[in-house]
This record gives structure tokens, C-alpha cells and sequence, in this order.
């Protein structure tokens, strides 16, 4: 064997007491990086939880729940029993359709048929929401489909009638079970 190759398997005596010193101090170098990478986490999510505080507040004062806004949609008495009225909520590009059930309740649904998107109407006669692009029915009362290709409900819009006028609240996401 050459003399270069016992000094590779073999290093001075030094250079292994400098090692291990080294070992030695990145032991307490590690901990305190931890420690520290510790406390910088915690500062930071406690900054950003209070940074983001004032927003929240600010957003729940002027919105419901699901951040819609309380929209005026008729007067109460601006349909009889049997009637509907289409409006649009929570945006002027989402259509929705307001019905004055027989038995003088107010529900309300987007207008979009859950099959193909295709627009549902309110049907006086059977009292039900009818979409005649595959001749889809709701159940008016609840807006889950009663017969033909849709297999999910209309989208609801909570309503509330205060002071003489009917006002869309909000919006419910339900799944048939």
C-alpha cells in the first residue's frame, strides 16, 4: 500500500480533537436554533392573528353569516298567493326566484336548475318549480327534486319579511341525503 492511502484511513491526532470539539458546540448551536426557530414562529402567527383581527370585525359588521348583504326584494304585498318573482342575489349575475306559496309563505331559490344550469320556473298550477329544458320539478316548499333528471336541490335563499318588505339574507348549501 502506498503511503497516501494509510493517511487517508488514518488522520492526525489533531484534526480528530478539532472535530470533535466542533461535534461538541453544534450540539448547543442546534439547540438554541431551535429554541429560536420556536419563539420566531410563535411571534409570527400571534402578529399576523392580530394583524388580520381589525379585517374580520370590519367584514362581519356589514354582511350575514355566509357574507351576503341583506338585499330588499319586494314588498310583502306585492305578490298574491300562488305568485313568484324573479330577482337577483347575492350579484346582479346570479338569478333567483322568489314564490309566494298558497299557503302564504315566502321561499326563495336560485333559479338554476342543478342538472344543466337551464332556468326554473314557478308553476302556479302544481305548486311546484319547473325546469323545461329536461322537464325537471323542485318541491316548491323545499326545492329538492321531485321527478326527472336533476338529483340535487335548488341552492336556497333565506328570506325574511320585516316592515312591510321581503329581504334575501343569505344563501343555504344543502345535499340531498
Amino acid at each position: 500500500m502506498t503511503e497516501n492511502k494509510k493517511n487517508q484511513n488514518h488522520p492526525s491526532e489533531d484534526q480528530d480533537m478539532i472535530k470533535l470539539v466542533d461535534n461538541l458546540n453544534r450540539k448547543d448551536d442546534v439547540n438554541l436554533n431551535r429554541r429560536a426557530f420556536l419563539k420566531a414562529s410563535f411571534g409570527t402567527t400571534v402578529a399576523i392573528g392580530l394583524a388580520t383581527t381589525p379585517f374580520g370585525v370590519l367584514s362581519a359588521m356589514g354582511k350575514n353569516e355566509d357574507g351576503s348583504e341583506k338585499i330588499a326584494i319586494a314588498d310583502a304585498d306585492e305578490l298574491a298567493l300562488g305568485e313568484a318573482k324573479n330577482f337577483n342575489y347575492p350579484s346582479e349575475d346570479e338569478t333567483a326566484v322568489l314564490v309566494r306559496t298558497p299557503d302564504d309563505k315566502y321561499v326563495a331559490y336560485n333559479n338554476k336548475c342543478t342538472h344543466l344550469q337551464c332556468p326554473v320556473f314557478y308553476e302556479h298550477k302544481d305548486n311546484v318549480l319547473l325546469c323545461p329544458c329536461h322537464k325537471g320539478y323542485f318541491d316548491v316548499n323545499n326545492g329538492h327534486p321531485v321527478s326527472g333528471p336533476p338529483q340535487r336541490e335548488l341552492p336556497k335563499i333565506l328570506v325574511e319579511v320585516q316592515d312591510g318588505k321581503v329581504y334575501a339574507v343569505g344563501r343555504e348549501y344543502r345535499h340531498s341525503e
